[in-house]
């Protein structure tokens, strides 16, 4: 006679950047086995592997991480975190008054997706012929990101377009869009990287009083690495 098979929890979360409603269910022991072997590698690809896995496994396969940006992506585990072994995160904090180490629960559903201030327009025109379109870079992108700032940049390039065309930056060739990137003035560049450096992101401020001395603590964690990994 067959083992029975337990039933898991579903949950409907919201991704911050399309605004749509996606249904995930909790990771189990087999995913967070992966989780932790990942982890114990101390590997960031290794790590990054494992969480688009388990995204995409948990969500029924409805969720594609290489084309989440990377706020959606730190949303989404983080909820699949919550849901799955607890809301609560226990943190080992020094004091800013007397350095004393106090320990912290922090709430893991009170993370938002914190949008900036400053709005900076997709759309930038280069000249009065051609331009360009950004967009938030893509999970699939992060590698290119890490190699330099041209990288970065065309990662955060969608399209350009002239008077005649939109040519789109994922069916062109790496040396043509090295090449475009070159041929960019610097204030072209600094429209650019305020528009990167403007992004959404994954951030939890909370305050906590120190048990030594009594002092009032403010912290704020910004992106998976700040919350567990």
């Amino acid at each position: 006679m067959p083992l029975p098979i337990l039933e898991t929890s579903k949950h409907t979360i919201e991704v911050p950047s399309t605004k749509e409603n996606i249904e995930i269910r909790p990771f189990l022991v087999k995913e967070e086995k992966i989780l932790i072997q990942a982890q114990q590698s101390e590997n960031d690809k290794n790590i990054l592997k494992a969480i688009k896995d388990i995204i995409r496994v948990c969500s029924f396969e409805k969720i594609k991480p290489n084309n989440l940006t990377l706020f959606d992506l730190e949303y989404i585990f983080l909820q699949l975190r919550a849901i799955s072994v607890g809301e609560s995160v226990q943190f080992n904090i020094k004091c800013d008054e007397c350095e004393k180490t106090n320990e912290v629960d922090v709430d893991l559903t009170e993370a938002k997706v914190i949008w900036s201030e400053v709005v900076v327009d997709n759309k930038v025109e280069l000249s009065n012929d051609v331009g360009l379109v950004l967009r938030p870079v893509r999970v699939k992108d992060m590698d290119k990101v890490d190699q330099d700032i041209t990288a970065a940049i065309i990662a955060s390039i969608e399209s350009i377009y002239d008077t005649d065309n939109v040519y789109h930056t994922d069916e062109t060739s790496q040396k043509e869009l090295v090449a475009f990137v070159d041929s960019l003035s610097h204030s072209h560049l600094e429209i650019i990287q305020k528009y990167i450096e403007n992004q959404p992101k994954l951030e939890h401020t909370f305050k906590y009083k120190c048990r030594s001395c009594g002092h009032d603590n403010e912290r704020t964690l910004s992106g998976l690495s700040d919350f567990f990994i």
